[in-house]
């Protein structure tokens, strides 16, 4: 059995092992959002056929192992915060003055009724380091690539399809199948702005393909990198300060 896991694993793997390009932009897409360290303002408009609503949001992060998320709106909401250091995430509620710990049984979950997950929100996963890869089709500067999870990594899809533009060092699109090979979503990056001499895409539209007239969009109305981050932002005591 070792034989035939490791056997389809260089199947799978050797021919991006020796491209170390394609490592360099797996690393380059999963920092497109948050290089050494990034500070962003956001909204999130989560939309259904019924109702929708909108969250005014502020974060902070350190390279891929550190998040801060605080809301600021709307007012039922405001305070609610998540803290996500290595591969431990905690929510807290300023309504109840408690902290629940995200276990990573519940990281495929809902951030907040959203179409996001509490991994996409935060990014427990990276691409290089937790899944296998292959790029499945190039034109011209556009890569597909094929990420398949490893067996420790947590997760409920059974591949990921990237699409990026090689050249600009962006994603333009993501598309997510279940363990059977069925497509479930697909998350859109568009609006692209220059921000100090890199190109981000300012809005991510997630859409889930099960759920008709449900997505959820982030809007990026500020961002910058590279900025100092007191060491204290990620700690318990800020998750729980009131605001």
């Amino acid at each position: 059995m070792k034989t035939v896991l490791l056997l389809s694993y260089l199947l799978f793997i050797a021919p991006c092992m020796a491209n170390s390009e394609l490592d360099d932009l797996l690393d380059k897409i999963d920092e497109v959002y948050r290089s050494k360290s990034s500070y962003a303002e956001m909204s999130m408009e989560i939309a259904t056929p019924h109702w929708q609503r909108i969250l005014k949001m502020k974060s902070w992060t350190e390279g891929l192992k550190k998040t801060f998320i605080t809301i600021l709106e709307p007012k039922k909401e405001k305070g609610i915060s998540t803290l996500k250091v290595e591969n431990e995430m905690w929510n807290y509620f300023p309504k109840i003055n408690k902290v629940i710990k995200v276990p990573s049984s519940m990281m495929m979950g809902s951030w907040m009724g959203s179409d996001f997950t509490n991994d996409d929100l935060v990014k427990e996963n990276t691409l290089r380091e937790d899944y296998f890869y292959k790029i499945i089709k190039k034109e011209k500067n556009i890569y597909t690539i094929e990420l398949k999870p490893k067996p420790e990594t947590v997760t409920v899809w059974g591949k990921i399809h990237l699409v990026v533009d090689a050249k600009k060092f962006i994603p333009l699109l993501e598309e997510f199948y279940d363990e059977k090979d069925v497509l479930k979503r697909k998350m859109v990056f568009d609006k692209v702005a220059k921000i100090q001499n890199n190109l981000i895409p300012l809005r991510m539209t997630l859409i889930p393909l099960d759920k008709e007239g449900h997505k959820t969009i982030i809007m990026y109305d500020k961002i910058r990198f590279d900025i100092p981050v007191k060491a204290e932002t990620f700690s318990m005591k800020n998750l729980q300060k009131r605001r």
